[in-house]
């Protein structure tokens, strides 16, 4: 699949991260959804298949990204998701994918801090849509 063919959901309430990721990603070829809050994201997921997910953890509600993760994996089991957050940042909570208790409650197939670089970020969205 080419990346003009791809579409990736971008989920976050802070109206600067969101913009940045969006320019970031279609300035690397990929369409792009965003949605300012878990509310505009599954209203998206209703009738839009994303190829890919990048979901913030903490939106209206401190778990958003997770209750999403898990409503993007029972409508598109196949869909990879992100989530990306700066939640040990701000909490010094850290979540993990170390184990199989963890991966069966965090839908999501990757977690990652905010911050992380370009280079970076593209790398692992190229690994997960190759899976």
């Amino acid at each position: 699949m080419n990346r003009k063919e791809i579409k990736i959901l971008i989920a976050d309430d802070d109206p600067d991260y969101l913009f940045q990721m969006k320019i970031m990603l279609q300035n690397a070829g990929f369409q792009v959804i965003a949605a300012d809050s878990q509310a505009q994201a599954e209203e998206i997921i209703a009738s839009v298949k994303p190829d890919l997910a990048i979901l913030d953890l903490m939106m209206e509600k401190d778990d958003s990204g997770f209750i999403l993760s898990y409503k993007i994996k029972k409508l598109y089991p196949r869909v990879p998701v992100i989530l990306a957050t700066a939640v040990s940042q701000e909490t010094g909570i850290s979540f993990g994918f170390d184990t199989e208790e963890d991966r069966s409650w965090i839908k999501a197939d990757l977690y990652l801090e905010k911050g992380i670089r370009q280079d970076q970020l593209l790398m692992e969205i190229e690994k997960l849509l190759k899976k």
